[in-house]
């Protein structure tokens, strides 16, 4: 048995009628549904804006905003406005957020794997951060430069030996993991030589550290500073970047859990004082996860509601693993409410899962939902602005949703929903 849908876990716009009709933006989430189809990513923009304007706050000019969680053209350009820097971690990833009018010089660009070529696109365009992950990197960068590219400002990401407590696929500062150079492992120290030996084609401006995703936490950036630190203050660099990761509320025992960004902020500037870094470096901040995935929520259709006596009762909707697979890959928990009645007793036990040819294609296992539930209802899943399109994919041929933004009682579509035709783009017979 569980109450109503947590308003914590909906977009800060959001508002019910007295019939509990569910509202964002100023706009009926069914009638959107109606006019747009399903599934389809439903994002506030104010939420996304006020999230930024929030970071920056916090943290100052150091912040960019983590595109893994959710990039497309109109969120690159959203994110800019907003004045955050943008952390991609591919070309591909770049090319949106310059097709979008980002200047190449607030782009930072990631990736443990960076080719030769990501690599030159980012030394051309002029990206303003390489974060460096590898000796083979540098030797990589240090070929382009003798190509005459212009030589960039890099960071080194360096693993702090911090284990955080999330999944095990979204810690990424161990020692045992592929990110990173070892600071215990004396990795990092001969990647700080080699960018300051002869020919390096490299200008050494910072280290970066990143321990993992999902965390709530905020005393685990404040240990990691305390590790990295030793290390980064003998140096002399400007910028120290403590990565992203900080947590969103994605069921309701999550809400009361996760710092704010003040909070996430005061951790770390009393770990930087403590560790006696000099207060004009530089600090930086990736969130990604805690700007988008409170800002939207996939709304979809039921299609089949079959019970099993004695067992359980099956609601299926028309999507699934193809627009969500974080629950087929971590486990993730996820709520579920029907958007025509918001403010519903949610009563009865069910397990949601999508139209896809596994048994695994489950997006919530024991989800609580009105007992008057129906084939045709429309249900909506909140927290899914992160890691959901981001992810999505055409698992049995099934187009991706579209993205609507709702801002001022006004939705447009910001990513079209595929057609048939897409599917088959790139085929030839």
């Amino acid at each position: 048995m569980a109450g109503p849908i947590h308003p914590k876990l909906l977009p800060i716009t959001t508002t019910f009628s007295d019939e509990g009709r569910t509202f964002v933006g100023g706009r009926d989430v069914c009638e959107i549904a109606e006019e747009f189809g399903t599934p389809l990513f439903l994002y506030d923009e104010h939420h996304l804006r006020q999230r930024c304007r929030d970071a920056l706050w916090a943290f100052g000019s150091g912040v960019a905003y983590g595109s893994k969680a959710f990039l497309c053209l109109a969120m690159a350009k959203l994110v800019d406005e907003e004045g955050l820097h943008i952390d991609v971690a591919s070309a591909g990833e770049a090319y949106t957020a310059l097709r979008a009018g980002v200047p190449a010089a607030r782009l930072v660009m990631h990736g443990n794997n960076k080719s030769t070529a990501e690599l030159t696109y980012a030394l051309e365009r002029g990206i303003g951060r390489i974060v460096v992950d590898s000796v083979d990197e540098l030797e990589r960068l240090a070929r382009l430069g003798g190509f005459g590219h212009p030589k960039p400002k890099v960071l080194l990401r360096v693993t702090p030996g911090v284990k955080a407590h999330t999944h095990e696929f979204m810690a990424t500062g161990h020692e045992d993991q592929k990110f990173g150079l070892s600071i215990e492992g004396g990795a990092a120290t001969d990647a700080v030589l080699r960018c300051r030996g002869e020919g390096s084609g490299v200008e050494l401006v910072g280290i970066h550290c990143h321990i993992g995703s999902q965390i709530f936490d905020a005393e685990s950036y404040a240990k990691t500073i305390a590790i990295v630190a030793p290390f980064f203050i003998p140096l002399g660099l400007p910028e120290l970047v403590v990565g992203g990761g900080l947590g969103a509320p994605y069921v309701e025992e999550e809400v009361d859990g996760v710092p704010t960004f003040a909070e996430w902020a005061a951790a770390i500037n009393r770990a930087v004082k403590e560790a006696g870094i000099s207060g004009v470096v530089r600090l930086g901040v990736e969130p990604g996860r805690s700007i988008a995935a409170n800002a939207a929520m996939t709304v979809y259709r039921v299609g089949t509601i079959k019970t099993l006596p004695e067992i359980r009762t099956y609601v299926s909707i028309d999507g699934g693993m193809s627009d969500n697979p974080r629950p087929a890959l971590y486990g993730s928990g996820y709520e579920a409410f029907l958007p025509r009645n918001g403010t519903a007793e949610r009563s009865r036990p069910v397990r949601i899962v999508g139209k896809h040819c596994e048994t695994g294609d489950v997006l919530i296992n024991e989800a609580w939902v009105p007992d008057d539930i129906h084939v045709g209802d429309l249900l909506a899943t909140p927290a899914t602005g992160a890691y959901g399109y981001t992810m999505a994919n055409n698992y049995n041929k099934l187009p991706r949703p579209a993205v609507v933004f709702v801002h001022d009682s006004t939705a447009r579509v910001v990513v079209r929903r595929e057609t048939y035709d897409d599917l088959l783009r790139l085929d030839s017979l």
